[in-house]
């Protein structure tokens, strides 16, 4: 067989050169002729070169062939003339790695920390007004996993039903440096449904909160995420699982007190659906004016005050349907022995002591979250002591950001970035 293949090949070999010498007179018969214009070879037949793409991309982070790579990393890079721009990142094997493009265009992140140890490589294409695509390509491997890893947690757990004030608490097992505050935030996330404006604001290395600019509107959806899987948090330490939450906003339930009438104003969604008669604290332990938020609900508890009031002023009493606002020990409880005053004369130790009845109304009425505020008593209420998110004005809060703060063009359109007795769910941690 193969000694038939050798005999075609050569035996074909006159014919080729045959066929050669027609075709070249072929093409001197061609390039004879015009277009008409001048005598300029038409251009159908290939003239010239293909021009360059209009558009122009590169890749400045990971740099090509960088080592030691954070798995929290991006990909960002700069484009020229670009009508459409697409970023592709594929592992050794060639499995795509799920990701978004910045709205800026500038930068593309993945959905989840990169595999620690491995190589990948990102492609940017850019395209211009002609079509014609520019692409650049970064090959880069990760790090090998660190071992100081910062745990990353959320207060609230998926699927839980909150209160219009509450805020969305995230917290670091160790301090993050304020240096790589701006990095950790810019991996922080909020997207609500309907859309709300507002901001990240941290209230201590270890503790970062968000708050929308005015209260949740009832029904909404929540979701938060922090990126920090791998995500670089100082002095040799990276984050060390990224973490996401999605709750709800329910009914927008708001408690005012008034020092003046000694009465607490109940409205669900903006209609008063009860007026309660209470009693606050006495002038020697006044309760704090400001906007508070329930921070949990006890429905039996003791409260023990020797150790803070000493033997003379202090007591341990059996309280029912409680609700903590303050670190400091101010509750909303049913305090039985007051309702004589209630209404008329403060005599609690800095709580708002109403009935039974309306203690198990409220507690029946009322979730975590749900916001309180006290007007007109001798004492302000101090920013830290609970979650005193609402008690800031707006810009107060943002001056808590790690980022500039830049309002959004439609605060309507654009995405922000259970209940019952007891405590919150079980905390998720990362």
């Amino acid at each position: 067989m193969r000694a038939s293949q050798d005999r075609l090949i050569r035996g074909g070999g006159r014919r080729r050169v045959f066929a050669a010498g027609l075709l070249a007179v072929a093409l001197a018969f061609t390039s004879a002729c015009t277009d008409g214009d001048g005598g300029k070879p038409s251009s159908w037949h290939g003239g010239g070169e293909t021009p360059a793409p209009k558009a122009a991309a590169t890749i400045s982070e990971p740099a090509a062939d960088a080592k030691d790579v954070p798995a929290s990393t991006g990909i960002t890079f700069t484009t020229k003339d670009a009508q459409k721009t697409t970023v592709e990142l594929k592992d050794a094997a060639g499995k795509a790695v799920e990701g978004t493009l910045a709205a800026d265009g500038k930068s593309w992140l993945p959905a989840g920390a990169l595999e620690y140890g491995t190589a990948y490589t990102a492609t940017v294409t850019a395209t211009g007004d002609d079509d014609r695509p520019a692409t650049a390509t970064s090959t880069f491997t990760t790090m090998a996993k660190p071992g100081n890893q910062v745990r990353v947690t959320s207060f609230l757990g998926d699927n839980q039903v909150v209160g219009v004030g509450m805020p969305l608490i995230v917290k670091f097992s160790r301090g993050i440096p304020e240096d790589y505050r701006d990095d950790v935030q810019r991996r922080m996330t909020v997207t609500s449904t309907p859309a709300q404006e507002g901001i990240w604001h941290w209230v201590s290395p270890t503790e970062v909160r968000y708050r929308p600019k005015e209260f949740w509107k009832t029904d909404s959806k929540v979701s938060y995420r922090v990126q920090a899987g791998g995500l670089p948090m100082g002095d040799g330490w990276y984050g060390r699982a990224d973490l996401s939450v999605d709750i709800k906003i329910g009914p927008a339930v708001v408690m005012t007190v008034d020092n003046k009438t000694k009465r607490m104003t109940v409205t669900r969604n903006g209609s008063v659906i009860k007026t309660i008669p209470v009693s606050l604290g006495k002038k020697s332990t006044p309760s704090s004016s400001g906007t508070m938020v329930v921070i949990e609900k006890l429905r039996k508890t003791v409260f023990d005050t020797f150790e803070e009031l000493g033997p003379e002023e202090g007591y341990r009493t059996k309280i029912d349907f409680a609700q903590r606002l303050t670190w400091g020990g101010e509750f909303i409880h049913a305090a039985p022995w007051s309702e004589g005053q209630q209404g008329t004369t403060n005599v609690s130790h800095g709580c708002v002591n109403v009935s039974m009845a309306n203690g198990d109304w409220l507690f029946k009425n009322t979730q975590i979250g749900d916001p309180i505020t006290v007007k007109g008593t001798e004492r302000k209420l101090q920013n830290g002591n609970g979650w005193t998110d609402w008690n800031m004005s707006w810009d107060e809060y943002v001056k808590g950001s790690a980022l500039p703060y830049e309002p959004p063009a439609d605060p309507d359109t654009t995405p922000t970035t259970p209940d019952g007795a007891g405590t919150p769910s079980a905390t998720p941690t990362a």
